[in-house]
């Protein structure tokens, strides 16, 4: 048997440096926002703003722990961590999916304790903080629209943000049909809304995270499509011990047994392997062991999906 690995240095090149203005200015544009947002909640008896804050907090949150999973992201590997810290932007995004499903969980339950007795609002004053909210949000989204595309991490602090902008949107509409009806029940209404489509959102997040830390193959990622370039390549007779894992938010890495009866095709094949896996199914870090069929040194781990 013998082995041979590629790990391509090119497409996804997000480091810390690019995003740092971007994650400042949303850190301290939302935590300003979510202090005020919180103030004028209970000065306005209004459980949509404080809904809203406790959404806001919860990004603030997510926010910080996207940038430092960039940043511990980057650190070389060494001798006890042969991959570096590159999973931490995947630990980031499941962490942050858990707090925002335990605060939208906590405001949905108090949304429905209110309906039993709703209290009244101020709705010029919740008017005017939904409408900074929108502002903030929809700048802080703006500044992540650039990465947005290539990291699922960027990806979901821009959506989150973004999201928000149109949450804070939802309640400026609320404040005014409250000023227009003088319905109390138009609070608790509309928090439980607001925190059903938090949930909703949230759910494919954790989900994929969730997926994505016990090694599953990536969304991008169709395996059989893989397993069968592999197996059409040139002298490949069977493909097995297969698998495909996200090692981060940004990067796939993939390891397989090829069965090459006529013997090793030479180190210039193995690259073209490994380049083909970049282009066509982005996978950045493939390891192949090439082996003859040797039945007696058959491999100890066969995956039963191979």
């Amino acid at each position: 048997m013998s082995g041979h690995h590629h790990h391509h240095h090119g497409g996804h090149e997000h480091g810390p440096n690019t995003h740092n203005l971007a994650f400042g200015l949303g850190i301290a544009l939302n935590i300003s926002f979510v202090l005020i947002e919180t103030f004028y909640g209970f000065q306005s008896q209004s459980l949509a703003l404080l809904a809203d804050a406790g959404h806001n907090l919860s990004d603030v949150l997510g926010l910080v722990l996207a940038w430092a999973a960039l940043w511990v992201g980057r650190l070389r590997p060494d001798d006890r961590h042969t991959y570096g810290w590159q999973r931490a932007s995947i630990m980031a995004a499941l962490i942050n999916a858990l707090i925002l499903l335990f605060a939208m969980g906590s405001m949905a339950w108090e949304a429905v304790h209110r309906f039993s007795s709703p209290s009244p609002i101020e709705g010029q004053t919740v008017m005017l903080v939904a409408a900074a909210g929108v502002l903030v949000n929809g700048v802080t989204a703006w500044l992540f629209m650039s990465g947005s595309h290539g990291d699922i991490n960027l990806r979901g602090a821009f959506l989150h943000m973004a999201g928000d902008a149109l949450v804070s949107l939802g309640v400026v509409m609320v404040g005014g049909f409250y000023l227009w009806t003088g319905a109390a029940w138009l609070d608790p209404v509309t928090s439980l809304i607001i925190a059903v489509l938090v949930l909703a959102g949230t759910w494919s997040l954790f989900s994929q995270s969730l997926h994505l830390a016990f090694d599953g193959v990536p969304q991008s990622v169709r395996l059989p499509d893989v397993r069968n370039h592999l197996a059409t390549l040139p002298g490949v007779a069977e493909v097995h011990d297969l698998h495909v894992w996200a090692m981060s938010s940004t990067e796939t890495a993939l390891t397989a047994h090829l069965v090459m009866p006529s013997g090793h095709p030479g180190d210039a094949f193995i690259a073209g392997v490994a380049e083909t896996l970049h282009d066509e199914f982005d996978i950045e870090h493939a390891t192949l062991q090439i082996e003859i069929g040797d039945s007696d040194q058959a491999c100890r781990l066969v995956s039963h999906a191979s």
